[in-house]
């Protein structure tokens, strides 16, 4: 059941659509990579992130397809293509034209769209109480380690977290302990043990390992999930396997476009993946995110409509 509560989705919902035993022995397999040299685990867990991580993104094309093809026949994909492609060649050139405020932008693009995983919630306190978990927690609970990653990522020198950082993670602290009074409060315990066992994860494990299981066994799969489960969105999204067999062009394009810039970055192996690969994930999480809200008003709109259809 906890493995389930992680993911944020019924158990039927879970065991049906993504194997329990799967996700607990990929969790494990990543939180084993604390356990080797620092440049080893580092790389594996960046295998993990792409390998498993990267393709829930690739599948926004089934997402575009359903609108697109229908209007616009196999002229849909270019349409699509181009401006995903501009939007993540943007994100790259501004990590060389603005590192730090590129990070900024990143971290918080990123805790915004982590808040919709695993709850149907709109309430903003929840999303950013969830959100900002795998955010926040690495600054405040490792701190030394935290750093040296960031400033890879960003390739910058950092001696100490930016302000932002530092302020933006001690308000998330603020407004979590907030959330877990009012979810006590009104009884709702079991939402509590998902992000609990969140804590114990982020806690005990290095950061970079932290957010790679995170990634990989929380996010990714309820994205997934729900997708499957709203036929409406991407209707050749049906279960597991045709997930993975459609996700398979967009992320060997997402492969190819990494071997295209690695070029450009310098520095020992596991810095230079660090770099590259977290990068790239920021490139890719601004199209997504923006794929994702214009979805998300898309259905409010249609169901606003479906109301007033309905209404006497």
């Amino acid at each position: 059941m906890q493995r389930i509560a992680l993911l944020g989705a019924s158990p039927t919902a879970v065991e049906r659509r993504l194997p329990g035993p799967a996700v607990l022995a990929v969790g494990s397999a990543i939180a084993l990579t604390a356990t080797l040299p620092p440049a080893l685990a580092s790389i594996l867990a960046l295998a993990f992130i792409v390998v498993l991580g990267v393709p829930h993104g690739a599948l926004d094309g089934e997402l575009v397809r359903g609108v697109l093809e229908p209007r616009c026949g196999r002229a849909w994909f270019p349409i699509f293509a181009m401006p995903y492609l501009l939007l993540t060649g943007g994100v790259l050139l501004s990590w060389r034209v603005a590192p730090l405020g590129t990070l900024a932008i990143f971290l918080a693009a990123s805790a915004w769209h982590f808040g919709a995983t695993g709850t149907r919630s709109e309430r903003l306190l929840d999303r950013m109480a969830r959100g900002g978990l795998p955010i926040a927690l690495p600054v405040l609970l490792h701190p030394a380690a935290t750093l040296p990653v960031l400033a890879t990522i960003a390739n910058v020198s950092l001696e100490r977290a930016p302000s932002w950082l530092s302020v933006g993670s001690a308000a998330w602290s603020v407004l979590a302990a907030v959330w877990v009074v009012r979810r006590m409060l009104r009884a709702e315990t079991t939402a509590l043990a998902g992000p609990a066992a969140l804590v114990v994860v982020f806690l005990v494990l290095p950061p970079l390992s932290a957010f790679a299981l995170y990634f990989v066994c929380v996010h990714a799969p309820a994205h997934t999930i729900a997708l499957i489960d709203d036929a409406s969105r991407a209707p050749r999204v049906r279960d597991l396997r045709s997930a993975v067999l459609l996700a398979l062009p967009i992320t060997a394009a997402t492969v190819l476009i990494g071997v295209l810039v690695w070029p450009l970055y310098a520095g020992p192996l596991p810095s230079r993946l660090l770099s590259l690969i977290l990068q790239l994930l920021a490139a890719l999480t601004l199209p997504h995110l923006l794929l994702e809200t214009w979805f998300a008003a898309r259905g409010r709109t249609r169901v606003s409509r479906s109301f007033v259809a309905r209404s006497p």
